[in-house]
């Protein structure tokens, strides 16, 4: 952002919310549809001092279940032992942490949708034209693109958000998943 500009009388902050995980993008075995949801539930599996660990997945068309590995015939010692008690006990922050884990996704072959995933809360409903500063914090990791998260807050198509005047961190074609300020200058 440029450091020369006049002050902005108006500001507004912008709230990038939770509503729900993201869905998982990868062929089902029995039904050929797309589409996962997380089950909930982790597997871990013993054989002798070895571990597999997968998260559990349902198709949203048949509803069945398939497994996206996370540690497969590790150690028992190399593995954190809040960690293991975590997937034991199917702990929903490491659900949450591991569905939106994008590494995750490229290392085992699928993506994620976050379609439905999150919700803009925002007290600027409409632009009326007068510069406007805005915050925009994200509580969820998603990548979300810039044009798209204009759109929804300032209630403006595609085209007349490309036509503003803006002074933007990154450009509006970018995809942001952390806290930034931008400025509409009017």
């Amino acid at each position: 952002m440029s450091e020369l500009r006049a002050p902005v009388d108006r500001k507004a902050l912008w709230v990038v919310r939770e509503l729900g995980l993201p869905a998982v993008i990868r062929p089902c075995v029995s039904c050929r549809a797309d589409r996962h949801h997380a089950t909930g539930k982790f597997r871990v599996n013993a054989s002798g001092k070895l571990l597999d660990v997968w998260l559990l997945i349902g198709c949203d068309q048949c509803d069945r279940t398939s497994k996206i590995p996370l540690h497969e015939r590790i150690h028992v010692q190399a593995l954190d032992h809040r960690r293991l008690l975590a997937y034991e006990a199917n702990d929903p922050t490491m659900i949450r942490r591991v569905v939106m884990d994008s590494g995750l996704a490229g290392r085992c072959g699928h993506r994620l949708d976050w379609a439905g995933a999150w919700t803009l809360d925002t007290d600027t409903p409409f632009y009326d034209g007068e510069p406007l500063e805005v915050f925009v914090r994200f509580e969820l990791p998603a990548p979300i693109r810039v044009v798209k998260l204009l759109m929804a807050g300032l209630g403006l198509s595609r085209s007349a958000v490309r036509a503003l005047p803006l002074d933007l961190p990154v450009d509006l074609d970018a995809r942001v998943r952390e806290d930034f300020t931008f400025l509409v200058t009017g």
